[in-house]
This record gives structure tokens, sequence and C-alpha cells, in this order.
């Protein structure tokens, strides 16, 4: 049995290993490529300065009473705004969806169960966005894109993990508190005293919210704002 013992001469070896480099150069430049286009956010809580435009976040978890309302007045204005739904609701209230997705508003993604997500790990995280934009999706045919974390309850996980979901995940400039207002002449008020260029209004389906938003939409269109959706500031 002959042993053939192959012999690389220095030349050989050389440039064998320059070649090794070059790939392993080659390799971890494309993952810095691949790293670097990639988009990352931070919570979101306002829009472009540049422009005056400001949108309304309207937050749908609990009720309808109100909503034709809201529609009505946002359709008479020619205003289309960001409704975040929760999963559960979009199922509950496919019709009330519908109406709103046909009548052009934007709709963002308000977690399943309204839930405080900080309070969640990555997993539970995941399941309470998905499982929101399933539901709104089987509704609708929309995939999210957008999500409003419950309550406003936010920390670096929910953040990571939505982002990874590609959502970019919206807060707010301006907080009606309609939710716990009686007299819509505040919510007016807070609306016109924290007014700027960008600004995220968040809002609900509430009474008072109904009975606040004809003064708002003049008092802002007065001033020169074009009032639009959450997508629509941002770019």
């Amino acid at each position: 049995m002959k042993i053939r013992i192959i012999v690389l001469d220095k030349k050989k070896i050389i440039l064998w290993l320059v070649l090794l480099v070059l790939i392993v150069i080659f390799i971890a430049s494309l993952q810095m490529i691949s790293i670097n286009t990639m988009n990352y956010y931070d919570p979101i809580y306002k829009g472009e300065a540049d422009e005056k435009d400001i949108a309304f976040a309207c937050n749908v978890v609990w009720g309808n009473e109100y909503l034709p309302e809201i529609l009505r007045i946002l359709k008479e204005n020619d205003i289309r705004i960001t409704f975040f739904i929760g999963g559960d609701w979009a199922t509950k209230n496919s019709d009330e969806l519908n109406t709103i997705y046909k009548e052009g508003h934007e709709l963002g993604n308000h977690g399943e169960n309204h839930k405080k997500q900080s309070q969640l790990n990555i997993e539970q995280n995941k399941r309470e966005i998905l499982k929101a934009e399933e539901s709104i999706k089987n509704v609708t045919g929309v995939k999210t894109t957008l999500f409003a974390p419950p309550y406003g309850d936010v920390n670096k996980t929910v953040v990571d993990t939505a982002e990874t979901l590609g959502y970019k995940v919206i807060m707010w400039s301006i907080d009606t508190i309609d939710w716990n207002t009686k007299d819509y002449t505040q919510i007016v008020e807070r609306v016109e005293k924290k007014q700027h260029n960008g600004a995220i209004v968040l809002m609900h389906p509430t009474e008072v919210t109904v009975k606040a938003l004809p003064f708002m939409i003049k008092s802002l269109k007065e001033k020169g704002y074009r009032i639009s959706t959450v997508s629509e500031v941002l770019d």
C-alpha cells in the first residue's frame, strides 16, 4: 500500500489563506448589511414637525354605541383617522369594524385582550399581538402594522417584541383623557393647549368624545391643521 503525500508549496498555502480570509470578510459584510438595513424604532409619540398635520388615534376595545356618531362626524368633515382595534372586540363586532374600514379609516393593532403588555413575557406578548392581527384580518383582510399597547403600558420587551413582528409601537403626545372626563369642554381645551405639528391625539369612543369631536375639529382646522391618520403624520 502506497501512501501519497501531497506537498503544497508556500505560495499555494498563502493563496489559500488569503482566499479563506476574503470569504470570511465577505460573509461578515453580508451579515452587517442585513443588520443595518433592518428598521428599528423606539416607541413613537408624535410625527414629523415640519407639517401642520395632527393624527387622531381612537382605541376601540369596548362598546360600540358611540361609534356610529363618531364615524358620521368624521365623514361629514372628510376626515380619516386611525382606529386601534382590540382583537376580541373585532371578532364580536365584525359589522362595526367593517364599517370603520370601508369608510377609509386606518386600522391598527391594540392587542387581543387589552392586557398590560409589560407584565407579559415575550411569547405572551407575541400571542397578544398576533392574535389581534389575525382577528382584524379575518374580518377586513387588513394586516396591521401599527401597535398601540393597551393602557400605554410599554417597556423594552414590549417594544422589541412588536418590532420583531414588523410593528411600529405607537403612543401619543396629547391625551384627551375622555374615558375619565364628563365635561367635553375640558377635552377641547386640552387639545387646544397642547396642539403641535405631528401630534398624535389619543381618544376613545365615548359619549363625551362625541360631544367634543366637532369642536376639536373646528378649532384645529381654524388654526390650519390637517387631521389625518397616524401613518400620514409619520410620513
